[in-house]
């Protein structure tokens, strides 16, 4: 039993929230135990001049933790995003766009923000989770305003961070969990399993292929429950 009381197949407390942003085209909070995170998704018409005449739309995203999302206060940004932050902008934006039809959102940036009101781990898979809501929803709103001929996702997308502590392979990772196992990976996986990204680091010794394939295999059952939570936020 982990220190949360929670098996080690098991996710955390999952919720979320849709339409939390009346302003925003979609919007949710996901609440991941302690980690809460914002999502909104904007549409703009105005595509940047390099998407001239490629016949598709675009979806980029930005992320950032707020001052007291953690225990000791976080800096803000303001000289650029760090390369942490880069990075998962970056993670964010590809796992969205690796899911849609870009051909059929042609006129249309779509810019999805991801705001981390607390910080207890996994900050990056909650933001492609809740974000996935929020992009969908301003799909939506957009197909039935008929400014786009239908939803152009293909599929759902989650993720999920996954390790170990010491042979024990876990789910779901809290800060204190991440900040002690001996392997950290975050797993970024479609409905019908398919792989976007995986990210896997051994923090002190190298780690065999049999427990990298039990992770993956907890990642997959995770994924699944995350999916089914984010059909039931959009009511489907």
């Amino acid at each position: 039993m982990r220190h949360n009381n929670r098996l080690a197949e098991s996710l955390r407390k999952v919720e979320i929230i849709p339409d939390i942003n009346p302003y925003a085209e979609g919007s949710c909070l996901i609440k991941c135990g302690n980690t809460h995170v914002l999502c909104t998704a904007s549409v703009d018409d105005k595509l940047p001049a390099w998407l001239n005449g490629q016949n598709r739309g675009w979806i980029t995203a930005e992320y950032a933790l707020l001052p007291r999302s953690t225990k000791t206060r976080v800096a803000r940004e303001t000289r650029g995003p760090s390369g942490r932050t880069h990075e998962i902008q970056r993670l964010i934006g590809r796992s969205l766009r690796a899911v849609t039809d870009l051909s059929q959102l042609q006129g249309f940036l779509i810019q999805i923000d991801c705001d981390v009101l607390q910080a207890d781990g996994g900050t990056r898979t909650a933001s492609i989770t809740g974000s996935f809501v929020a992009l969908y929803r301003a799909l939506q709103k957009l197909t039935t305003e008929g400014k786009i001929p239908c939803n152009p996702i293909r599929e759902f997308v989650a993720a999920v961070s996954c390790g170990l502590e010491g042979e024990e392979c876990l789910l779901d990772l809290d800060y204190e969990e991440d900040s002690s196992a001996r392997a950290d990976t975050n797993f970024v996986l479609t409905e019908s399993g398919k792989i976007v990204e995986i990210q896997g680091t051994a923090e002190g010794e190298p780690f065999p292929e049999e427990q990298f394939v039990k992770l993956f295999d907890l990642a997959k059952k995770g994924i699944a429950e995350l999916i089914k939570l984010q059909k039931k936020a959009l009511g489907l």
